[in-house]
């Protein structure tokens, strides 16, 4: 943005770009919302203590930030974050003198200095003029969707109506009429002067720096040295006052290391390099598997489940047709209506097979539970119709549930029917 001046051929590298300025203006608007937020989550831990200060937040961070910035402003010149960007303030000039500012910067510093009453209108801009702005924002979004509730909430109070509820309407009726058009109004003033000081038409970037007589400016050699020495002389005298000093000072130091360590968090969270770095950490652990006392290394978990499958259909064989249906009933889920077992089938080992007709599976279907089966197959078990279902309950009506609107292996009711039902394209 410093072209535009450049080729009228009145540049000033004492000017600040507009897109310095609005970049610092942004970094001072994100401060309040991040520090309410960081308050907010503390107040969750400890709410006996911290939600006053939650519920005062404007009033709190308006009293700590008018300490802060005149601290600034006396000792650097500029604000909190003008001086994290290398800007200062200083009085306006009807007229630039390079001349003097190039042969004498340390004398025209001096001069062109804040004085007692500068930095008081300056804190008015930097830390009332916000705060005010914010308490009307709020106030105004609150007040806008109550003002739909229609004639009860805008009445107009009777003449012989307290003098508060006369201030409350008029507030409401400023708030409706008038403030709409006066932040317009304000964001349009911005506007105005952002254009003017970008095409070299004006000094100030701000309506209200114009009111109060104040430019922006970067800092150059004759500023650093200053600094250098103010912070010199404070540190010899000692006391409370150097402590405060330093502690003022080194929030400087802090806001750089805090926007550096958000941004690395964002990056690492939003970044795809941990998720790669984490999986490739996981998969980097090849744990063994366990090992079972007595039984041989190879095979021996085959070994144990094909004996164990022996020994459960011997002695199912041995049992009567009550006995089998009464084991099976108390492994089958009961249904929730009738508190009646709901016959299901179980899931097959290989995934390739549909579990009803322990075939390969045809035109898969999913089913809301996940479980893929045939599309032919869960359709007329979903009916209560497929053959398997029929021959089971020839001689069980009234003891069990066919499972018809039912999930076969789960036996969980599947919404819709079956048009809850989806077909898989591979």
């Amino acid at each position: 943005m410093e072209f535009m001046p450049a080729l009228r051929g009145t540049f000033d590298e004492g000017k600040p770009s507009l897109f310095e300025l609005l970049s610092e203006q942004q970094l001072s608007a994100l401060l309040p919302p991040t520090l309410r937020y960081l308050l907010s989550v503390l107040t969750h831990r400890y709410p006996r203590y911290l939600l006053r200060a939650l519920n005062s937040f404007d009033e709190l961070y308006s009293l700590v930030a008018l300490l802060v910035e005149r601290h600034y402003l006396r000792t650097r010149g500029g604000s909190f974050t003008e001086h994290f960007y290398g800007l200062k303030r200083e009085r306006g000039l009807a007229a630039e003198i390079p001349r003097a500012a190039a042969a004498a910067p340390g004398a025209v510093r001096d001069a062109l200095r804040l004085t007692g009453a500068d930095v008081w209108r300056n804190l008015v801009v930097m830390v009332g003029v916000p705060y005010l702005k914010r308490k009307l924002d709020e106030a105004y979004e609150v007040d806008a969707p109550r003002a739909m509730l229609g004639a009860a909430y805008n009445r107009r109070p009777a003449a012989d109506a307290g003098w508060r509820e006369k201030v409350i309407w008029w507030w409401r009726l400023f708030l409706r009429r008038v403030y709409p058009g006066v932040n317009a109004g304000y964001y349009l003033a911005m506007l105005a002067f952002n254009l003017a000081y970008l095409f070299d038409n004006s000094k100030y970037h701000n309506p209200f720096m114009w009111l109060i007589g104040t430019r922006v400016r970067r800092m150059n050699a004759a500023d650093y040295r200053a600094i250098e020495a103010l912070e010199e002389k404070v540190s010899q005298r000692g006391g409370s006052r150097t402590v405060g000093a330093r502690l003022m000072g080194g929030l400087s130091l802090v806001l750089p290391t805090s926007i550096f360590a958000l941004k690395f968090l964002e990056w690492w969270y939003a970044s795809d390099f941990a998720k790669q770095l984490s999986r490739k950490a996981a998969e980097s652990l090849n744990l063994p598997p366990p090992v079972v006392p007595g039984l041989p290394a190879d095979g021996g978990k085959k070994a144990l489940q094909a004996k164990g499958k022996v020994e459960q259909e011997q002695n199912e064989e041995e049992l009567d047709d009550e006995e089998k249906e009464r084991r099976a009933a108390e492994k089958a889920p009961i249904a929730a209506s009738s508190l009646l077992p709901i016959y299901t089938v179980p899931a097959p080992e290989d995934s390739q097979q549909c579990p009803i007709c322990e075939n390969e599976i045809t035109t898969a279907t999913a089913c809301q539970t996940g479980i893929v089966y045939c599309y032919t197959c869960i359709h007329k078990w979903m009916t209560g119709t497929h053959a398997r279902q029929e021959k089971f309950m020839e001689d069980k009506t009234g003891r069990w549930e066919s499972g018809e609107g039912r999930c076969a292996v789960t036996g969980r009711r599947v919404l819709g029917g079956t048009e809850g039902l989806r077909r898989i394209i591979v």
